[in-house]
């Protein structure tokens, strides 16, 4: 007899190699291993995820049981090998993503920091940054950008430090910076003050790097396209300057000393 916990599923992913594998089984004549309240369970658990609802197969959202699924899947291939096919293609960007995500370890923290500061917004503009990376890396890299003035301006807002509506990032990340003393000239030890330099470089050069090849502006006969390399690298640099500073916003709100260094 089947046991449902045989197979343990640690993570997303694998959560989502079973429901394809199961799939596979139903349109091969084996049927879904553990059956139909696995599909079930499996198809509502990763349509639950926001993040990767969309990615999913359509067949997934539409077929609610194994029933469904083998109805639309025998009209719509004759073949085994045709099946077999057409589910690996059809699951290859959710797979892509969750590995990608996997690659990058930082990201659920990130992730988690920015949900609990501001679900709506701040964790919304993320999410579209990693969501970007493959497929539209200038995209990816507009967002990015867009990630830190967001969360630039909720933590100015929050501590009523008024600002123009046409600043740029680094401006909004210098009053950041100088409301938290982050700002390297409020601190005498040449440790931080080269630390929260390179803060400062970092998020101008993510300014300057979407100007200059990201999808807001339009471009010569010879535009500079990024690659996805490149747009992990700009995504994973904001989101770490991002959660850095509501890190310190919340440590602040606690009472925290800021750095633990003396001041100026």
């Amino acid at each position: 007899m089947y046991v449902e916990d045989e197979f343990e599923e640690r993570t997303l992913l694998d959560k989502v190699l079973r429901l394809q594998n199961g799939l596979i089984g139903i349109a091969t004549g084996g049927g879904f291993e553990g059956g139909d309240k696995v599909f079930q369970r499996l198809r509502r658990e990763l349509i639950e995820h926001s993040e990767l609802r969309d990615k999913l197969p359509d067949f997934v959202r539409r077929c609610r049981d194994s029933d469904q699924f083998w109805q639309y899947i025998k009209f719509e291939h004759e073949t085994y090998a045709a099946r077999r096919n057409a589910i690996w293609t059809a699951f290859h960007p959710a797979i892509e993503y969750l590995e990608l995500k996997e690659r990058s370890p930082g990201v659920q923290p990130i992730a988690e920091a920015l949900g609990r500061f501001n679900p709506e917004t701040v964790h919304a503009v993320w999410q579209k940054a990693l969501d970007r990376r493959t497929d539209d890396p200038d995209g990816a890299i507009t967002a990015a950008r867009s990630l830190l003035e967001s969360v630039c301006k909720h933590i100015l807002d929050d501590a009523a430090v008024s600002y123009a509506d046409d600043a740029d990032l680094p401006k909004l990340w210098a009053l950041c910076s100088a409301e938290m003393n982050l700002a390297p000239h409020q601190h005498q030890e040449v440790l931080f003050k080269s630390i929260l330099g390179n803060c400062q470089s970092v998020v101008n050069n993510v300014a300057a790097i979407r100007n200059k090849i990201g999808d807001a502006h339009g471009q010569g006969r010879r535009p500079i396209k990024p690659k996805p390399r490149h747009a992990e690298l700009v995504v994973n640099l904001a989101g770490t300057m991002a959660a850095f500073l509501v890190a310190t916003w919340q440590d602040r709100q606690n009472g925290s000393i800021e750095l633990g260094v003396d001041h100026q």
